[in-house]
């Protein structure tokens, strides 16, 4: 049987997406390889109703939800291939080619991790991305800023908000304008421009972040490290040959179609606005476009 709507990608996009659909009474294949972008994430925060629940719950609550809608079906399986076909696709869904009218990519994006000692066990604990889904939790502690470029060192004026004592670390990777300096220093941030040698955990856990060391053995306190580090497309969309903004993310136009005719995107691979929520509402405008284009027409 021929779908409406394959939909890559069971996290909070592709869930909004397939919701939408099913309501709108498509028939959907939601496909969901796993593992989840975020899972080093303990709770998902900011979420309205939904406030401090962890990603795992959050995600089974969302397919029971969707079990209402019998013409949307969820599979735990990666997609291998998506080839535009006869003014379709062909989904090969492990193995198993789908036909489908329509596409929407929730695939998310894939952090690189530096290979700074101690990064990758502390990262979604004591390194975090984003104050809004964090802050609340660590305000008021020592916080670090590992800033990836001389334009986002600024950005460290933010966690004020959450926290009086923050330092900006440059990794002796770039230099500060005078104006940048002047800007970080009279809003109270400290800053650290020698070379980093790794991160120390606290004695009692290997995911506490207790110290930045530097090159030259300087221990720096700081309990939080705040850090974006790069991002890339999974090698599903990499392959699709999509057309990318200047930092990497799938390009969408106000109804969420990419560059592939047919081909939309919702969420974390078509931005760096990246949240829960912000996925979630991507995912229903996606759906919603979709919709319009398979009911009514283009």
């Amino acid at each position: 049987m021929s779908l409406d709507v394959v939909i890559v990608g069971g996290g909070p996009a592709g869930l909004a997406a397939a919701l939408l659909l099913g309501r709108a009474r498509k028939r959907v294949l939601l496909c969901d390889a796993g593992p989840r972008r975020n899972a080093a994430a303990q709770h998902v925060q900011g979420f309205l109703t939904r406030d401090g629940i962890p990603p795992p719950e959050f995600r089974r609550i969302a397919r029971e939800q969707l079990a209402p809608y019998s013409s949307v079906h969820v599979r735990d399986a990666g997609v291998q291939a998506i080839e535009r076909r006869d003014e379709g696709f062909h989904v090969t869904v492990e193995g198993d080619v789908q036909r489908a009218r329509r596409v929407i990519l929730a695939t998310g994006m894939i952090d690189e991790l530096p290979t700074m000692p101690g990064f990758r066990e502390m990262w979604g604990t004591s390194i975090v991305q984003c104050p809004y889904c964090h802050g609340w939790e660590v305000q008021d502690r020592r916080f670090g800023y590992l800033a990836p470029n001389a334009e986002a060192a600024e950005w460290s004026l933010l966690l004020r908000g959450w926290s009086h004592d923050v330092m900006v670390f440059t990794d002796d990777r770039f230099a500060l304008s005078p104006e940048s300096r002047a800007r970080l220093t009279t809003g109270g941030i400290a800053i650290e421009e020698r070379p980093l040698a790794g991160l120390e955990p606290l004695t009692d856990s290997p995911t506490a972040l207790g110290y930045v060391v530097l090159v030259d053995g300087t221990r720096v306190p700081r309990d939080v490290l705040f850090a974006h580090p790069p991002q890339r497309q999974v090698p599903l969309v990499a392959a699709l040959g999509l057309a990318l903004d200047e930092r990497g993310y799938v390009r969408i136009d106000e109804h969420t179609a990419t560059s592939i005719p047919g081909l939309h995107a919702a969420g974390d691979l078509t931005t760096g606005y990246q949240s829960a929520t912000l996925a979630t509402a991507a995912g229903f405008r996606a759906a919603a476009a979709v919709n319009h284009v398979i009911t009514v027409g283009a």
